[in-house]
């Protein structure tokens, strides 16, 4: 391009013409990682910067300063980031901290991250970007035909994740033609009230005489970009086999239907589902009056030690297993926790929730008392983590709440100070109340924030129950907020303690609690809350019990009854074998099973 500067300002020149109002500058590889492929890495400043200046040359010539702006265009650098590939989060963060730095510098108006495959890496643009500018940020990702990208997000948890990050725009490009972006538009429209982008191919693309040509005429691509249009998308373009001439019937098509230069976005603003934390692949929303949900509490090595010894060698089997088994037990939400003596917490956080992101879906409920370990925790986490917990002590609200809202996490508010435990309702509603504020102030949202109802000891506190209930009743029903509780306090010191913790669970679930924090794997408990659902007449709760009690059925048959199907040939004493029985060897080979679970820890040795 730069050898062919005339060429390129030509053409963008005919964008501009046919309706253009951003020109994407024609920095989309120039990072680090991309230029060191072909021995260009110490140019990058100098041709980042010529490359935006062919864009101003283009609007220059066309006379269209402060009615076109310029996009510094950003992408994937090709190299993973961890913990599928080699490169660290951090060093990712440094190579777009560069190229955004030198765009800025250039002029740029704003900035696009573009034909994103992984949203880990969306995550470390957008970092990198409110670190060194305040330059508007857009971000578009391309998503295969089953709606997930390369690696596995859907476009609701892209939508929240990015949204809550505070990207100013977020959307979809290249991929495929305009119809079949609607499916997933209209999945991250429920999740963001941020202007959506489409930047559709001119249809698929065909290989005609050796040559790559697209198959979608320009006015077929505007009649099809009008549906976008009408759906909600506030921010249309072309990406790849686009011409100037689909932009011009675009834009008149646009003009002609009345839809030119309105948007949708405002409409979403109080609608859009926020209350809602993720893993990478997985959104889980938290509704007031919808499924009850357990927050599996076993990733904590205190009084675990085998869990404390694997820790300490730096082995995490435990853990995955831990993770595998709460959330198939039911688990809505993973809390982590790694305070112990005798490892780096902070390296020891970040090495578990990489693992344990890795291996289920689950969105994570970061658990540690310490600044730094947190921000290094939500930093890496490539999802929208809910932390656990921010207080009115004045460590906590003065360090935690700013990085809570620098990454977008939900937080769960705990009704402590600095003198310590409230000493009545009226003073634990005083610190919610004082906490809430000070979140609205640093420009968080009503849906980010989950009050712990504070659970004390029975019996330390034969009022403990009512005055949780009575907290729980105060946050639903006045101050419209979900609430959490730390299940096994209320119990502590009394003989057979689940009966307390089950009976209390389903008070405090009729009073209004929307998530504890429980071993999934008690069945009394967690069949408890299913049933509490149930005749409290919550959404599906119905369907969901049954089917919870059919699940535990077939799996209590499977292991209370073994059954031996001998072959004919077996019954005769004859040695034979078949496609089948090797099918069934392979399967049940412990390498089958490290591969299918992720197991990294086990397989070498299986090996």
């Amino acid at each position: 391009i730069l050898e062919n500067a005339d060429v390129m300002c030509g053409l963008q020149r005919e964008y501009i013409q046919a309706g253009t109002n951003v020109l994407y500058a024609p920095t989309f590889s120039g990072n680090r990682i991309k230029l060191e492929e072909y021995g260009l890495a110490d140019k990058l400043e100098q041709m980042n910067t010529d490359l935006v200046a062919i864009s101003k040359r283009a609007i220059q010539e066309e006379h269209a300063e402060g009615k076109v702006f310029i996009a510094g265009d950003i992408t994937m650098t090709g190299v993973q980031v961890e913990p599928l590939g080699p490169m660290p989060f951090e060093e990712l963060v440094s190579v777009y901290k560069e190229q955004i730095t030198c765009l800025d510098k250039a002029g740029v108006d704003l900035l696009v991250v573009e034909t994103m495959m992984s949203l880990q890496e969306c995550r470390a643009a957008v970092i990198a970007a409110k670190e060194v500018t305040t330059l508007p940020i857009m971000v578009t990702l391309s998503f295969n035909e089953d709606g997930r990208t390369l690696f596995g997000t859907n476009p609701e948890t892209a939508a929240l994740v990015l949204t809550t990050l505070s990207a100013d725009a977020i959307g979809i490009n290249c991929s495929t033609g305009p119809e079949k972006m609607i499916p997933v538009i209209e999945k991250m429209s429920k999740y963001t009230d941020i202007p959506l982008i489409c930047k559709p191919n001119a249809g698929l693309p065909q290989m005609v005489d050796g040559e790559t040509v697209y198959d979608m005429d320009a006015d077929t691509f505007a009649k099809e970009m009008l549906v976008l249009a009408q759906k909600g998308v506030d921010i249309l373009g072309g990406c790849c086999g686009t011409t100037p001439e689909h932009i011009q019937k675009m834009v008149s098509a646009l003009k002609e239907e009345n839809l030119y230069d309105k948007t949708a976005y405002p409409e979403r603003i109080g609608k859009a589902v926020r209350r809602a934390v993720s893993s990478e692949r997985a959104t889980k929303d938290i509704d007031l009056d919808g499924a009850f949900g357990i927050i599996g509490e076993r990733i904590n090595p205190t009084g675990k030690k085998a869990l404390q010894a694997e820790l300490r060698e730096g082995c995490l089997d435990i853990v995955t297993d831990m993770a595998e088994a709460q959330e198939a037990a039911g688990a809505s939400i993973l809390d982590v926790n790694m305070g112990m003596n005798g490892i780096d917490e902070k390296e020891m956080m970040k090495q578990v929730i990489y693992e344990v992101s890795s291996t289920v879906d689950c969105p994570l409920c970061i658990d540690t008392s310490h600044i730094d370990v947190m921000e290094e925790a939500l930093r890496i986490y490539p999802g929208r983590a809910l932390i656990n917990s921010i207080s009115l002590e004045s460590e906590k609200i003065e360090k935690m709440l700013p990085i809570a809202k620098k990454y977008g996490a939900m937080f769960v508010l705990l009704p402590l100070s600095d003198e310590g435990l409230p000493k009545d309702g009226e003073e634990k509603k005083h610190i919610i109340e004082t906490v809430y504020d000070r979140a609205m102030e640093m420009g968080m949202a009503h849906e980010d924030i989950v009050v712990d109802g504070l659970v004390a000891t029975i019996g330390a506190n034969p009022e403990a129950a009512r005055e949780c209930y009575e907290t729980i009743a105060y946050c639903k029903d006045v101050r419209k907020l979900p609430t959490i509780c730390g299940l096994s306090n209320i119990s502590f010191g009394l003989p057979e303690r689940m009966y307390v913790n089950t009976a209390f669970l389903t008070m405090a679930i009729c009073e209004g609690l929307t998530m504890a924090i429980a071993n999934p794997s008690q069945e009394l408990l967690m069949n408890a809350a299913f049933a509490s659902d149930m005749l409290l007449h919550r959404p599906d709760s119905d369907i969901r019990y049954i089917e919870r009690m059919n699940r535990l059925a077939e799996q209590k048959a499977e292991y209370e009854t073994v059954v031996v199907k001998k072959t004919p040939a077996e019954s005769t004493g004859q040695k034979e074998s078949s496609g089948a029985d090797a099918i069934d060897a392979i399967k049940d080979h412990p390498i089958f099973t490290a591969v299918l679970k992720g197991s990294k820890g086990t397989i070498l040795d299986e090996v």
